[in-house]
């Protein structure tokens, strides 16, 4: 009884309606888990990154964001991904932006 009690609850977790594809779900999720993992760990050493350019550029007397540069970005990002892409994009360079 305790077998099916806990397929019934991997079901209900993934939503899947068969063992098999609640197998499947379970072990891409987990995937995913990692993947955000390794990007979250990858904005936050980009974001140190982007630390020290802006130090660097207003010790030198000039500004903290270069606007031209933050549009290059963005046209990246959008043609890489698409529309959403300009979106996160922008999500990104806000997080970069100004913690000095």
């Amino acid at each position: 009884m305790s077998i099916t009690k806990t397929a019934h609850t991997t079901a209900e977790k993934t939503g899947a309606r068969t063992d098999e594809a609640a197998n499947l779900i379970t072990g891409a999720r987990e995937r995913i888990d990692t993947l955000d993992d390794r990007i979250i760990g990858l904005i936050q050493e980009r974001m140190a990154v982007s630390a020290v350019i802006q130090e660097a550029r207003i010790s030198s007397g000039g500004r903290r964001v270069n606007l031209a540069r933050e549009m290059e970005v963005l046209g990246h990002y959008r043609d890489a991904l698409g529309k959403p892409g300009t979106a996160l994009a922008m999500t990104m360079l806000e997080l970069c932006r100004g913690r000095i």
